[in-house]
């Protein structure tokens, strides 16, 4: 992966650091919230349906990834100073996702301190690897994971509720939703930008990244239990009908972006900027 930036990307730079210090004095302002004081921990329900846990298992392995996706993403980005401390702090935020599921798990009683230890030896014997090989696409690929990441803890916390219900769960699901829709934001406000300078460049990436889109399989990361698998789909936080109507579609509006628009590019137009 190409690790430099076309020089056009100077024309918007100070627009995204704008952008990152906007994002970060909102959140300092308004979307800070601690684990230890507001979360209702004497409220956890042991007795919520296993499939609800199971589900937050794999969300907090997904997020113990945090290693990979900072180490991996910072070296791509790095030229650019608002993207850069954008995943610092989004590092930090993404790594109370981590702890906070982890600490439910425990204190329901639904986890013990052993199984929570073999879950993260189990995260730690792989690497993730990045899915794109360009800055951009990247972005496109970060702005995407962001809502359908919003769109799960959403329809989780709506199916805690349906099946028995956990305040103290539903309230870090409703935490954990704000921060992944501020960050679907920012990086949604970035690629306006790269819109305006490079409208072909920027659909050829939105073409290629949410034509391929996928979450990672919920059974591929847990177990191979049948049982198990089927009492999770049965929730339906994601499906491709989701992902069209919640994600996909919504995106492309807020972008500003027609769907023909991402029908097969034609050869002969090429990139203002890449001939």
């Amino acid at each position: 992966m190409s690790d430099s930036f076309p020089p056009f990307i100077a024309e918007i730079e100070p627009r995204i650091w704008a952008l990152y210090r906007d994002f970060f004095d909102m959140a300092e302002r308004r979307r800070r919230w601690k684990i230890s004081d507001d979360i209702p921990w004497d409220q956890c329900n042991p007795d919520l349906d296993p499939a609800i846990a199971d589900v937050v298992e794999t969300f907090c392995m997904v997020e113990l990834y945090l290693p990979d996706y900072s180490s991996k993403i910072l070296p791509v980005v790095r030229p650019s100073k608002g993207r850069a401390w954008f995943y610092a702090n989004w590092g930090y935020e993404e790594s109370k996702h981590s702890l906070v599921l982890g600490d439910w798990l425990l204190r329901s009683k639904h986890r013990t301190d052993e199984q929570m230890a073999d879950i993260e030896k189990r995260v730690f014997s792989h690497q993730w690897n990045l899915p794109h090989d360009s800055h951009l696409s990247m972005l496109v690929y970060a702005m995407v994971q962001e809502q359908a990441t919003w769109l799960n803890y959403r329809n989780l916390r709506d199916r805690t509720r349906q099946r028995g219900g956990d305040p103290a769960l539903e309230q870090i699901l409703m935490y954990l939703a704000v921060d992944e829709k501020a960050h679907h934001a920012f990086f949604r406000d970035c690629l306006k930008l790269y819109l305006e300078v490079d409208r072909t460049m920027v659909l050829d990436a939105l073409r290629r990244v949410m034509h391929n889109f996928f979450m990672p399989a919920i059974h591929d990361i847990l177990d191979n239990s049948p049982s198990r698998i089927s009492r999770i789909r049965e929730l339906n936080l994601f499906s491709e009908e989701l992902y069209f109507s919640e994600v996909y579609y919504p995106i492309l509006r807020m972008l500003g972006v027609e769907r023909r628009e991402l029908k097969a590019r034609d050869p002969a137009k090429k990139s203002l900027r890449t001939g």
